[in-house]
């Protein structure tokens, strides 16, 4: 993890703390994202991760709580997305249209999230669409990892981003 975790360069040196300090006050201007202890723990330009503390998330059996996994990777996912869309200028609104998650094995431990592109989906046709029609979906997964660099639980989803419409001068006089 970087030392600061709102900083991180990305694959072409860009400098994403501003974007990742007004990611953060989101999350937390939302009061159950702020309960949970969200950080952002980084970001690369391709990849998001969070962090979570696994005491804020444990569930009776001492693991993480399979609805936090849930939120932390919808998370990150929507908060990729979000990036993206205001690194291409635009300001949209961004939801979740669908997703799917498999819990493959219990974490104890401290939630760790990296949310990336699904294979099959692509920035610039995403942002291109965007632009073009006001809306656009893209496909996304997001995993919780283990200690050992296995995976917890993994989660693809489509993501929509629909153009926020512009303000449009009002003539005086």
């Amino acid at each position: 993890m970087p030392s600061d975790p709102h900083t991180s360069a990305g694959d072409a040196g860009l400098d994403h703390s501003d974007a990742l300090a007004r990611l953060h006050r989101h999350y937390q201007s939302m009061p159950p994202v702020a309960a949970m202890d969200v950080v952002v723990a980084g970001y690369d330009g391709h990849r998001l991760r969070l962090h979570a503390p696994l005491s804020t998330h444990v569930n009776d059996k001492g693991c993480a709580f399979g609805g936090s996994l849930a939120s932390m990777m919808t998370l990150a996912s929507w908060g990729l997305v979000s990036l993206h869309v205001e690194e291409a200028g635009l300001e949209a609104e961004v939801f979740v249209a669908d997703s799917q998650i498999r819990y493959l094995a219990p974490l104890f431990a401290d939630l760790d999230v990296e949310a990336e592109l699904a294979p099959d989906a692509a920035w610039p046709s995403f942002i291109a669409t965007l632009r073009e029609r006001g809306r656009a979906r893209i496909g996304l997964v997001a995993r919780a990892k283990l200690p050992d660099g296995g995976i917890a639980t993994e989660f693809t989803a489509r993501y929509v981003a629909i153009a926020k419409p512009r303000a449009t001068a009002t003539p005086t006089g």
